[in-house]
């Protein structure tokens, strides 16, 4: 490649990566289970990314090569909270539908419940919960992004799911007891 064709697929990777920043973004706020540490998540993938942008093969999915590093720095950032703890507060929702007080304030306490169920499950959960139902991927796409069989995919998401209603249903009181 010349010289001058080095800036140039730099610049159209670097577009390709700006493309996928919104999918990405709610990746990111689900495997952290919220908006703040999604956030910094998605800056830190995108900073490696960018970094590494040489390790990326061309042909393969810059999709697929951008979330795992989002799942990695994840897991990097879970290793280092048990090591030093670090307690993480619920965002509150904006711009809520509804005109009713009484339904307004049942709807942000059920969206803290799943938000909350989201960041207490175990990590397996939760990236595939990410990926699957927050940013639409199928099984077959999370199978292959997470090198792990399509069952097992599947079999997550349902155990997520379940999680998630019995988070909310019973509360996080009382999930620790069962």
């Amino acid at each position: 490649m010349t010289s001058a064709g080095v800036p140039a697929a730099r610049e159209k990777f670097q577009a390709r990566i700006v493309a996928l920043l919104p999918r990405l973004r709610r990746f990111c706020h689900g495997l952290a289970g919220n908006r703040d540490l999604g956030d910094d998540l998605l800056q830190i993938t995108v900073e490696r990314a960018l970094a590494r942008h040489d390790q990326w093969e061309p042909g393969t999915s810059l999709e697929n090569w951008t979330m795992k590093i989002a799942s990695n720095a994840n897991i990097d950032r879970l290793r280092a909270e048990k090591v030093r703890g670090f307690a993480v507060g619920i965002d509150e929702a904006h711009d809520l539908p509804g005109e009713d007080a009484l339904a307004l304030l049942e709807f942000r306490s059920e969206l803290e419940a799943a938000r909350a169920a989201l960041a207490a499950m175990p990590e397996p959960l939760r990236a595939v919960m990410a990926a699957v139902v927050i940013d639409g991927q199928s099984y077959r796409e999370a199978a292959e992004l997470f090198e792990i069989p399509i069952g097992t995919v599947m079999s997550r998401v349902s155990r997520a799911r379940q999680f998630v209603e019995a988070f909310v249903r019973r509360g996080p009181e009382r999930m620790v007891a069962a």
